[in-house]
């Protein structure tokens, strides 16, 4: 497994729940709502804070753009549909769950602070953290953003430089270096909307590609230096760790969607046709060897220019990578990363997308998937279940997984309210 949810939920101890002589497993469950599609993990959590994913699904998303909400009809209908089906799967009735955000919005802000914490001889508690991280962000942040992370990087206490943890230490003065990862209230509020309509409460919201790394990367690429890129539908996100902390992340508004669109215009097809051709036929590196592309549809063939489906391909990567570069170059890490760049999300499955990736930011590029679970299933090995899978995992640490594992009744499906709020948009 190797990455961080483990080791968390061994350190805080989480327990399972007997009810007489029955043992009731800890439940975690990650809901990632992406512009076109919603996708849901359930795992149990046993006493080693291992996760077994025991139910897992994805369904069809509408009523979002580049990330964010813009009905709320689609994105709860949605949510509540994928619910009904992991519900089924597992036997549990999900009531609490991990959920992300995504969008341009989200931003990565660097930040300090400083308090006075009392005499020479106080002894630093959580509560001093809790301050200085407040300290920190207050008046540093906008008001209209949601401060959705906010990383230590280092403390300061009376002088004494880089301690990763001073809680126990002795001081008068303590500082924090810290990044901030934040999101407009806005979004953020649509999003918990869109999940309260499926009547789900969020135990905690997490930007989409900082979940994705949480479930592929390991501690020695968090602590050399590594970048995620989750090429979604409808953005591609990129999150930079290094010395084991998140140091950057931005949102481009392109996706694999967009490559659809292209191929489509390009073709002069569908986008139904566009999106069979780019998972049969579409490559990241052009192939000189085929000149002619014969597609299959309704009893017709249908023939397509090799040509010109690697140069609507190729004018798309093009822009999303130097995106990417550039956002990599703005941090400071272009071409100074020695782990290289891993690739999750949906439109990471193109083929050759590693080899042009390589060759266009000068970097090792590798697919990533999720960390190896017990029974997990092999619909979710897939880098496109990384975020859901992350969020489940961020869910067993924020504490999440509340239920007692109960089977749901026919019953209780859903409450009126989503009925209602459909209804009322004629979904």
């Amino acid at each position: 497994m190797g990455v961080i949810a483990p080791l968390a939920l061994h350190k805080i101890g989480l327990k399972r729940y007997t009810i007489g002589m029955q043992e009731i497993s800890r439940y975690a469950v990650g809901v990632d709502v992406g512009t076109s599609s919603v996708k849901c993990v359930v795992a149990t959590v046993d006493d080693d804070g291992v996760l077994t994913v025991v139910g897992a699904g994805q369904t069809p998303n509408s009523g979002m753009r580049k990330g964010v909400v813009v009905d709320l009809a689609g994105p709860a209908k949605a949510i509540d549909t994928v619910l009904g089906e992991v519900e089924r799967m597992s036997g549990y009735e999900v009531n609490n769950a991990t959920i992300n955000i995504g969008g341009s919005h989200i931003l990565s802000t660097k930040t300090d602070g400083m308090i006075a914490v009392g005499a020479l001889d106080h002894e630093i508690t959580v509560e001093d953290l809790d301050r200085v991280d407040e300290v920190a962000a207050t008046g540093k942040i906008p008001a209209n953003r949601e401060i959705l992370d906010l990383i230590p990087y280092s403390y300061r206490l009376d002088g004494q430089e880089n301690i990763k943890d001073p809680v126990g230490m002795v001081g008068s003065r303590l500082e924090i270096k810290a990044n901030v990862v934040s999101a407009l209230k806005p979004h953020c509020q649509n999003v918990a909307k869109a999940a309260e309509l499926a009547n789900v409460h969020i135990d905690k919201m997490v930007a989409s590609a900082a979940a994705a790394a949480k479930s592929v990367l390991n501690e020695k690429q968090l602590e050399n230096g590594v970048a995620l890129i989750d090429l979604g539908a409808a953005t591609t996100g990129v999150v930079v760790f290094e010395e084991g902390e998140l140091q950057f992340i931005s949102v481009l508004p392109w996706g694999s969607n967009n490559i659809t669109m292209d191929l489509a215009m390009a073709l002069k097809v569908d986008t139904e046709v566009a999106e069979e051709i780019k998972r049969k036929y579409a490559s990241a590196v052009s192939d000189s060897s085929a000149k002619e592309v014969v597609f299959k549809r309704d009893k017709q063939e249908l023939y397509f220019k090799r040509a010109d489906i690697d140069e609507a391909v190729e004018a798309r990567l093009e822009e999303i990578f130097d995106g990417v570069k550039k956002d990599l170059k703005r941090a400071g890490y272009d071409r100074k990363l020695p782990e290289g760049v891993v690739l999750v999300g949906g439109g990471a499955n193109l083929k050759d997308l590693a080899e042009y990736v390589k060759e266009h930011l000068e970097l090792s590029v590798k697919l990533g998937n999720p960390a190896k679970f017990v029974n997990v299933g092999a619909e979710v090995e897939g880098s496109e279940f990384a975020t859901a899978v992350g969020l489940a995992m961020t869910d067993a640490v924020s504490g999440g997984a509340k239920g007692t594992g109960k089977k749901r009744s026919k019953s209780s499906a859903k409450k009126g309210l989503v009925k209602g709020f459909f209804a009322k948009f004629k979904v």
